[in-house]
């Protein structure tokens, strides 16, 4: 057994081009000029036969497309076995409505999670009696596919917008988002690609990890504000930025985790151009930019 990881998708919602974005990243992704992304979605394996998919983005059609370990065996039948989602945002759950073409699979995510899903009749395509939903509780490890096991946690964060009233928590901890915690022939692995802070007890939870995926939204918390945008900030959103004495740079420096990997970047991240001096600052502070099609064996 061995821990294998695949990054179908390494950006933020919208992706990279944004559909109605003209700003210099997506007008270079466009050109053909720096890596296209697709929307926020990775696949693991113990076993490098049976997998999981880890957050369903409205682009997962053509992110299994282009995975071969995720291609179909026989007429119906592949090697996908579950799919779990860490939060309820569009870009995470969107991707179940492509998978309703009657193949079973379980539906992992928390109770609080499938709530969202089971108040959108929508989702109901998936039928109940070939798409099996379970209801997994916070740190208690569980069989994610064969010869894997996954473990929720909570991490601090929001609801999904179309979910927010009057008051607005960004930092909220319980079951509406969540990190996850991967392990398989002795290795682990943690993805977390929604996270507001790094309090003291996630930093302990993943001092020392051998792997961990996080989010990499935006470089710095007025990004979208400064580029005209948005008018909202990085916390405002329930995501972390990159740089700064309150960023995850900072909180990660002395953590002792063996790979960083950013994930789910805003399409205005720096990061996502190769030559930028941002880049260059993240991968000096021993992290990589996840790209899709980004495979890694622990």
């Amino acid at each position: 057994m061995t821990l294998r990881a695949r990054i179908l998708g390494a950006a933020a919602g919208g992706g990279l081009p944004q559909w109605n974005c003209g700003c210099e990243n997506c007008n270079l992704a466009r050109a053909g000029q720096i890596p296209s992304q697709m929307q926020s979605s990775v696949a693991f394996s113990g076993n490098g036969s049976d997998w999981a998919i880890l957050n369903a983005s409205p682009d997962i059609r053509d992110q299994m497309a282009n995975s071969p370990e995720l291609h179909p065996t026989a007429l119906r039948e592949l090697p996908l076995r579950s799919v779990l989602v860490t939060n309820g945002d569009i870009d995470h759950v969107a991707g179940l409505l492509i998978l309703r073409e009657q193949q079973p699979f379980q539906l992992f995510a928390t109770a609080e999670i499938h709530s969202v899903l089971a108040q959108n009749p929508i989702f109901d395509a998936l039928r109940a009696n070939i798409v099996i939903r379970k209801e997994i509780a916070l740190n208690e490890p569980f069989e994610l596919a064969p010869d894997l096991t996954a473990t929720l946690f909570a991490v601090p964060g929001k609801v999904p917008l179309y979910m927010e009233g009057e008051v607005i928590q960004t930092d909220r901890e319980g079951e509406q988002t969540v990190g996850v915690h991967l392990q398989a022939g002795g290795k682990d692995a943690y993805y977390i690609p929604g996270c507001a802070l790094v309090k003291p007890d996630l930093a302990d939870r993943l001092r020392g990890a051998e792997m961990v995926m996080f989010d990499g939204t935006l470089w710095h918390d007025n990004e979208m504000i400064d580029m005209g945008l948005s008018q909202k900030t990085g916390q405002r959103m329930g995501h972390m930025s990159i740089a700064g004495p309150e960023g995850s740079m900072a909180a990660f420096a002395d953590l002792g985790i063996a790979r960083k990997i950013y994930v789910h970047m805003n399409n205005s991240n720096p990061v996502l151009r190769p030559d930028s001096a941002e880049r260059a600052k993240a991968e000096a502070n021993g992290w990589s930019i996840g790209q899709d099609g980004m495979e890694i064996t622990l």
